[in-house]
């Protein structure tokens, strides 16, 4: 039963891999589409500071993508997750957060709350990244190998 299982898990990891390209390289068109619509309407080949925080904001997200890519790929080659992997997945999108909010809409106590979950993030990276073996089996079977990248 247990193999039948194994089967299904790698199977499905698969398909969601597929799943993500996809959803990567769509991420990837739209960014040029909004690049080359702002750059294109008048005045030509400017971008305003809503224009810029659009486009870094969609930047981001497709780097959030690849992030996830690469630890799925991880997965299913290895059986195994990255913790410092995930933790970068997270910074990156609390800073998407940050860049293209504005600290108007938002009351001083919210913004102490991301400020608690960056430094966090931050502490948990740090001490991810000062230990050997940051990789965690999600099979208690498996072993990881206990190189960094």
């Amino acid at each position: 039963m247990m193999k039948y299982l194994k089967k299904i898990e790698r199977a499905l990891v698969g398909a969601m891999i597929l799943i993500l390209v996809l959803v990567v390289l769509l991420s990837v068109v739209e960014l040029g589409r909004v690049l080359l619509r702002d750059l294109s309407t008048p005045p030509l080949f400017t971008l305003e500071i809503g224009q810029l925080l659009e486009i870094f904001g969609q930047f981001l997200l497709v780097l959030i993508g690849i992030e996830l890519l690469e630890t799925v790929k991880r997965y299913y080659t290895d059986g195994c997750v990255d913790i410092d992997v995930i933790l970068s997945i997270a910074l990156i999108a609390v800073a998407r957060k940050i860049i293209t909010v504005d600290p108007k809409d938002y009351d001083p106590l919210s913004l102490l709350g991301i400020a608690a979950v960056i430094f966090s993030l931050v502490a948990g990276y740090w001490v991810a990244r000062r230990n050997k073996s940051n990789r965690v089996a999600l099979d208690e079977q498996q072993d990881c190998k206990n190189e960094n990248r």
